[in-house]
């Protein structure tokens, strides 16, 4: 799991927001130019009311209808201008905003592929999926609005104000008055609803880890008919996210009824003062009706101040998430050594290696404890152990799927990690017990295994798989296997993915137990064919069945982390109890062993 998140401060909000310009720099003449022009619009309505005193104080006074149709005519003209400049900045702002959030997300997509495994055995793929989604969306949203509109708005807040002033300084000391309860209030209201924003955020992306857990488990959930109990949890989740969502609601709706009212107040305050002066002569009727109707256009610039701040505080929330996990550091790129001399035909050494997990405790033995192996060229070398023993974890640390803590992996005698990890990855290829398949056709799931291989080198590796079912498939090679591959059998997607990693003819192969799902005849077959396969590679094979075994000229026995025996099948069974415990099933099958010193 994530760690815990710091709770957000308005500094730190600023800061994440502020690191939102280098997306924005590309399109920033077309948000500029919105931003100008909807400060235009904006302060074009305060025109309004400066045309309603010409026609109070002129026409209107002097019962001239001419001037009225006038003045009509003008007010119409204005308002269309004013339509005219909204809808031009909305044009302006749709499109480079929408790349924004494109680019933003590819580049969140392709931080992920860079991250260790490490990070994604922690992370929840629901937290991740919200933060590549939802708080995306926030970010995109508060450019093209809440941000703009902040800016927008606070321009016409003072150009308000300064026509207020310049028609009647009282009266516009009336109206300020309530600035600077309105300014401590917004300052409490975003401290807290900063903190309530976060949570519900983050407990979205609970919510959307257990959805997709669900959808992906949805065998198990029927097979063992826990519809009923998967219903309960999301519930929980559900009214948990319920209870945070009202309670954001309960803030903003308590600083808009506030932001609201207060405003209210002076402007009836202002309204009854006003009624006096013209009373009494001190102001002209139709200086009092521009004052108001300014007072009034100025009512949606300050009551919108709580709706945008708190849609600022859930985006500067969304930035810290997106950054939290763009802040990750990728798996470091080595210092390129150059290959050693004659470093070619020394197969795999591992030297003393030895590995923790990042998350263990610094007092835990670690998980390896001083590997030492070497897997002559050509030759295949089998890892046997009990469960827990270390064995997957060994092979990970062959193609850097994790980072050995202690020790060094020589390929051909080249450190991997001083090897780029595309050269790494090209030379070793991998097939896991647990196959997956992605949604795309049968032969791009292969072809993944070696960019650019033939069809020759296709339909090889998929009859080394025994995977000859492809062709019986309604597309052939080019039929979807769906989300995971669940549209097909667990042994189809096995021989998928052993034909995956063999497509390409690697140098070396590191095959987790990969023949577990089959069935012994489809077994025998691909026994025979990957025979042809390992004698032209350099391989490690994980085996939990004898039948597994037999296809490695020698076996290493890991015991603990350690590596506590190294022989020949048969040499194992005679001399090593553990050994002979774990095989337990092979003595009906020595007959099938070959004799020491022959290949496969």
């Amino acid at each position: 799991m994530p760690q815990e998140p710091a709770e957000p401060t308005d500094r730190s909000a600023v800061r994440s927001l502020l690191r939102l310009w280098p997306y924005v720099r590309p399109v920033r003449a077309r948000w500029f130019s919105a931003a100008l022009v909807a400060m235009l619009a904006s302060c074009l309505a305060l025109v309004f009311p400066l045309v309603l005193k010409w026609m109070v104080d002129g026409p209107v006074a002097d019962r001239d209808p001419g001037g009225v149709w006038l003045g009509a005519l003008w007010l119409l003209l204005l308002g269309v201008v004013e339509a005219g400049l909204f809808g031009l900045r909305r044009w302006l702002v749709a499109r480079p905003l929408a790349g924004v959030e494109a680019s933003m997300r590819a580049d969140l997509y392709r931080h992920l592929q860079r991250l260790p495994v490490a990070f994604h055995d922690r992370w929840p793929s629901g937290q991740l999926l919200s933060r590549g989604t939802t708080d995306l969306m926030l970010l995109r949203m508060f450019l093209a609005f809440p941000l703009t509109f902040l800016l927008v708005n606070g321009t016409t807040i003072l150009v308000g104000f300064v026509i207020l002033f310049a028609q009647e300084w009282s009266l516009g000391l009336v109206l300020l008055a309530p600035a600077v309860p309105l300014m401590i209030l917004c300052s409490v209201f975003e401290t807290k609803y900063s903190l309530v924003a976060r949570k519900a955020q983050d407990q979205v992306g609970d919510l959307t880890t257990v959805v997709e857990e669900s959808v992906l488990g949805i065998r198990i959930v029927k097979g063992f008919g826990r519809n009923r109990s998967q219903a309960l949890a999301f519930r929980a989740l559900a009214r948990r996210l319920r209870t945070t969502e009202l309670g954001k609601a309960r803030l903003l709706a308590g600083i808009w009824a506030l932001i609201t009212a207060i405003p209210e107040l002076a402007i009836g305050a202002a309204l009854v003062l006003g009624t006096i002066e013209v009373a009494d002569g001190g102001l002209s009727a139709g200086t009092l009706v521009a004052f108001l109707s300014t007072a009034l256009a100025l009512r949606w610039p300050v009551e919108s101040i709580g709706f945008l701040l708190a849609m600022s505080q859930e985006s500067a929330t969304a930035a810290d998430r997106y950054f939290e996990v763009m802040d990750v550091a990728e798996e470091p790129e080595p210092e390129v050594s150059e290959k050693p001399a004659g470093a070619a035909g020394q197969g795999i050494v591992f030297d003393g290696v030895e590995f923790r997990y990042p998350d263990a405790d610094p007092g835990s033995p670690p998980v390896l404890a001083r590997i030492d192996l070497r897997i002559r060229p050509g030759e295949t070398m089998a890892l046997v152990g009990a469960t827990g023993s270390g064995k997957t974890t060994l092979t990970a640390l062959v193609p850097r799927l994790h980072e050995a803590t202690g020790g060094r992996i020589l390929l051909d005698g080249e450190d991997v990690a001083t090897m780029e990890r595309s050269r790494l990855r090209e030379l070793v290829s991998v097939a896991f017990e647990e196959p997956t398949l992605f949604s795309a056709t049968v032969g791009e799931n292969v072809l993944m295994g070696a960019e650019g291989a033939s069809e020759r080198e296709l339909r090889r590796a998929l009859s080394v798989a025994q995977a000859d079912f492809v062709h019986d498939l309604p597309q052939g090679l080019d039929t979807q296997v769906g989300e995971q591959g669940l549209s097909l059998s667990g042994g189809q997607r096995q021989r998928l993915a052993l034909a995956r990693a063999v497509v390409g003819g690697p140098r070396f192969l590191v095959l987790d137990d990969p023949l577990s799902a089959l069935d012994v005849h489809t077994e025998t077959l691909v026994e025979a064919a990957l025979r042809r396969v390992l004698a032209e590679t350099t391989a490690v094979v994980v085996a939990h069945r004898p039948s597994t075994v037999m296809l490695a000229d020698r076996v290493a026995l890991l015991s603990e982390g350690r590596i506590s025996a190294v022989g020949t099948h048969q040499e194992l069974l005679r001399t090593n109890a553990e050994y002979a415990w774990l095989m337990s099933g092979a003595r009906e099958t020595d007959a099938l062993v070959p004799e020491e010193g022959s290949t496969r």
